[in-house]
Order: C-alpha cells, then sequence, then structure tokens
C-alpha cells in the first residue's frame, strides 16, 4: 500500500506557517501570494497550535464582519486539527478528509512537524496510481 511518505517524497517539504498573534488579513494575504488554501498555525518552540484556512477566514467574516480581519488568527484558527503519520496509508487519509469534510492534514512524526498533504495532493496521486495500473494492464493484454 502506498503511504503519505511517497506523496511527501514527490512534493516540496516546505511547509508554511505562521505565528498565532498574526491578524487574520495578514493570514489571508500569505494564503494568496503563496497560493495556498490553509497555513499551519505554530507556537514559537515549532509545535502546531492550529490550522488556518480559507474556510475559516470566510466564516469568520460572516460571522462578524470585516473588522474580524484585524483580530490574531488564533482567535479563529481549527484548534482541533486532524494529523497523520508518514505510514499512514493514502487511501486512509483521503478517506479521514471526506470524512471530516476538509481539505488539509499535517503529517507528525514523534511529536513534530514533518509535512502537510492536502487533497489535491491525495488525488493526484491516486490518479497517478490508477494511470499506472491502466497502462500496465493494457501491456499485459497487448502481449498476451
Amino acid at each position: 500500500m502506498t503511504t503519505v511518505a511517497h506523496i511527501l517524497a514527490a512534493k516540496s517539504r516546505d511547509i508554511v506557517t505562521t505565528q498565532p498573534h498574526r491578524t487574520m488579513a495578514e493570514v489571508a494575504r500569505l494564503l494568496a501570494d503563496k497560493g495556498i488554501g490553509a497555513v499551519l498555525v505554530t507556537g514559537a518552540d515549532g509545535d502546531l497550535l492550529g490550522i488556518a484556512s480559507e474556510r475559516d477566514i470566510v466564516r469568520a467574516i460572516s460571522r462578524v464582519g470585516p473588522s474580524v480581519l484585524d483580530d490574531a488568527i488564533s482567535r479563529h484558527m481549527t484548534t482541533r486539527v486532524v494529523s497523520t503519520r508518514p505510514d499512514s496509508t493514502v487511501t486512509s487519509v483521503m478517506e479521514e478528509m471526506t470524512a471530516g469534510r476538509f481539505r488539509h492534514m499535517p503529517v507528525m512524526e514523534n511529536g513534530r512537524l514533518t509535512g502537510l498533504v492536502s487533497i489535491g495532493d491525495v488525488v493526484k496521486h491516486r490518479i497517478e496510481q490508477i494511470e499506472h495500473e491502466h497502462s500496465a494492464l493494457r501491456e499485459y493484454i497487448a502481449t498476451a
């Protein structure tokens, strides 16, 4: 079975993080500048405190109004973060993301943040697997 480690090996190991005191506006700019949908919020020691997604920002604006953009991201981030491990299967991660209705999952190893996978990463990897299997079957049938 293919694991999360396979996905991480194929993508950049850069993990975009921010600090809990950053404003919602700063985080929104960071997401836009990096072209990403979520950023991990970490403490000074690197511990994962939460995740801030586009969805978190939109929900906060709809509840409070545009003045919320001056608030610290820590007031509106998701603090109940579901994470995975490098040895987790891609299928289990896809199922967990679908069931939980979230699109980003931090990868933790020995209590430390080692990566982040998105549903896009998972789907891309799964499509590549299916295409490889399809190609192998075509080759098998052609040589039979």
